[in-house]
């Protein structure tokens, strides 16, 4: 079974390139499918025209479109000028196949369809990183082999002497080796086929499976020149013949022909392929179909040279069983499987892929997205780097968030735990066990830190209180009004903490002799503890849920204003030192001329002192300025004056004036 899953592999890579084949149009691929590189003969006779396409209109009214974009499929572009050549290339194909107009048509209607699925697959490959390099190599190599050309530059100048562009023939190859490789990883792996299943097939469809009758050979080629001699025949059927006789001797068909055959199978052992009878000459027909299977035939002289063929297998007309013709089912059955499953594929693809057709065109593969789905728009504009101080806050921010949850689920695990131990607690006291009443008494009593104001919670007991009851003196049932009352007694209960309340107010009063359960200061820690869980998971929500908002544009600015230094008078802005140019005057501070003392500040005048009246004018006298002070004169022995030299007392309304008399 390892040849045949070889063979599996390849038919499927074969069945993938003809079905991806329909869906993009190139050359190459017409090549390859009729065996030879074959650029489109333009000067051929069309059977179908291109039709006319819609042209848009221009910006400027006397302008006139010469290239614009009909499609838009995520970062790619499908051009006015490449739709065009793609379709003249199909008709040209078709018309070379002679295939049916309906197909032809059928073909145009879908072509942009098929060129937008092309542009996915080509975006799956590039996002799967698959270049087609080295397969790209290999099938311009076998291009140049089945045109017998030296090198690569032969194919080149061949290719540019028909009038096709050697590099966009190799970019057609390559898109169609990247297209097939997506395909057999996305799509094809996913296809699996059971024995039962191909089985079915063969039964149902074995009408598909008639054949001819056919040999399959392998050669070896001594070729002649097309103008040899006669000598030049003899040498080449004395070679051949020597070559028979190793053959007929025992020597291996595979390794001679690769030793010695100068056809292009001489690489692969000579392998021909498959021949349908009626599909070759007469003689080499008589010679091979009566030979049995691993029959060699002697040398036959051809235009080419002397050819010697070896029968390797032999079927006849009717259809095979299916062991023979296994790997044939195997393709039917991926194909009918690989084309719904790469439609669906391509249709996922465009949900999830930005398409966008132009005005004018159709697109047959065209999908409803679903709805709420954002438009795309084209811009140019690249957001800057984040700062890495922004991205140090941000990280920042993520880290306080992450810890503000994990108190958050704490505090939640605290109150719950709190809240069991009291249900455990209630649950025993309602079973009525022993001792059920009583609290659970911790192992010991936390220091408590009381604070200035604050009472103790958990450490220490409150103190015994007093109740005094007085009677507001209510009148006795029975009583008349107005009687006069007797003022009752006031009575005092003082409770002793241990459940026995004693009256002080009437000696003959009975004491209470019904105890009150006793309540163990210990348990209020309990009370405290859970008053504390509660308040600690209330501070965890509201820091979990509170979060920095991002600051307004009036914000920002207001903040980088107050962030500036403020300098003197207001002034922010940072004024440089003006240097002092060569030649300019200097300036020191020693020769800054001094400034004038201030003058002194007038005397202040005493109100009760008395002022020498001013002599007349015509008397000679000089009369005072306004600024001198005249002092009263000195008298001596008179009554209530004030002696020389001393200061003259202050009056004030409590003193009496000085006696006149």
């Amino acid at each position: 079974m390892g040849g045949a899953e070889r063979g599996l592999g390849t038919s499927k890579l074969l069945v993938a390139a003809s079905l991806v084949a329909t869906l993009a149009v190139a050359p190459a691929i017409w090549a390859q499918q009729s065996g030879g590189f074959q650029p489109p003969a333009f000067g051929q006779q069309q059977k179908l025209q291109v039709p006319t396409l819609p042209k848009p209109q221009a910006i400027t009214p006397n302008g006139e479109v010469v290239e614009d974009v009909i499609a838009r499929v995520n970062d790619q572009i499908i051009t006015r000028s490449e739709y065009e050549r793609a379709q003249q290339q199909l008709i040209e194909d078709g018309n070379r196949a002679h295939a049916p107009e309906a197909d032809i048509e059928d073909r145009l209607h879908n072509l942009l369809r098929d060129m937008i699925d092309q542009q996915l697959l080509l975006s799956k490959g590039k996002e799967l990183g698959i270049t087609g390099e080295a397969e790209l190599t290999r099938q311009l190599d076998e291009i140049r082999k089945q045109n017998h050309l030296d090198s690569m530059e032969a194919l080149e100048k061949a290719a540019t002497q028909q009038g096709v562009s050697y590099e966009d023939f190799k970019q057609r190859i390559k898109d169609q080796v990247v297209s097939q490789q997506v395909v057999r990883e996305e799509v094809g792996r996913r296809i699996n086929m059971t024995h039962s299943q191909e089985l079915a097939y063969y039964n149902a469809h074995q009408k598909d499976f008639e054949t001819p009758e056919q040999v399959h050979l392998s050669e070896i080629l001594i070729p002649t020149p097309d103008n040899a001699t006669d000598a030049q025949v003899g040498t080449a059927q004395a070679k051949a013949d020597a070559i028979a006789a190793q053959l007929k001797g025992g020597a291996s068909f595979t390794d001679v022909a690769k030793a010695n055959s100068g056809g292009p199978t001489a690489s692969a052992g000579g392998d021909l392929g498959d021949f349908k009878r009626g599909t070759l000459g007469t003689v080499l027909e008589n010679a091979t179909f009566s030979l049995p299977v691993g029959g060699v035939t002697a040398p036959i002289r051809t235009r080419q040279g002397f050819v010697i063929l070896r029968v390797d297998s032999h079927q006849n007309e009717g259809v095979a069983p299916l062991e023979k013709i296994e790997p044939q089912v195997q393709e039917a059955l991926y194909l009918d499987a690989l084309q719904p499953a790469l439609r669906a594929y391509l249709t996922k693809s465009r949900q999830d892929a930005y398409v966008e057709i132009a005005s004018g065109f159709t697109d047959t593969g065209a999908v409803k997205k679903a709805s709420g789905r954002p438009d795309v728009s084209f811009t140019a504009y690249k957001p800057p780097a984040i700062k890495k101080k922004t991205l140090k806050k941000q990280r920042l921010e993520q880290t306080k968030a992450a810890q503000a949850q994990a108190a958050l689920a704490s505090a939640r695990e605290k109150v719950a735990e709190k809240q069991a131990e009291k249900a455990a607690t209630q649950a025993a006291k309602v079973s009525g066990g022993k001792n059920a009443d009583r609290p659970v008494k911790p192992k010991r009593i936390r220091k408590e830190k009381i604070r200035f104001g604050e009472a103790p919670q958990n450490a220490l007991p409150k103190a015994a209180g007093e109740t005094a009851v007085e009677n507001a003196g209510a009148p006795i049932q029975g009583q008349a009004p107005g009687t006069a009352m007797a003022p009752t007694q006031a009575v005092t209960t003082i409770s002793t903490g241990t459940g026995v309340e004693v009256n002080n107010g009437d000696e003959d009063a009975q004491v209470d002799e019904a105890p009150k359960k006793k309540s163990r200061y210990t348990s209020r820690e309990s009370e405290a503890e859970e008053k504390k869980a509660e308040k600690n998971l209330t501070k965890a929500e509201v820091k979990a849920t509170t979060r920095p908002t991002a600051a307004t544009p009036q914000e920002s600015v207001t903040e980088k204003v107050q962030a500036k230094p403020l300098g003197l008078n207001g002034d922010t802005v940072a004024k440089k030192k003006v240097k002092r140019k060569k030649g300019d005057p200097k300036n020191r501070l020693q020769e800054k001329p001094k400034e004038e003392a201030p003058a002194p500040p007038e005397p202040t005048v005493n109100p009760t002192l008395a002022k020498t009246p001013v002599a007349p004018a015509s008397q000679g006298s000089t009369p005072p300025s306004s600024d001198t002070t005249t002092v009263p004169p000195t008298t001596t022995g008179a009554p209530g004056s004030n002696p020389a030299g001393q200061p003259i007392p202050k009056t004030t309304s409590a003193t009496p004036p000085p006696s006149t008399f």
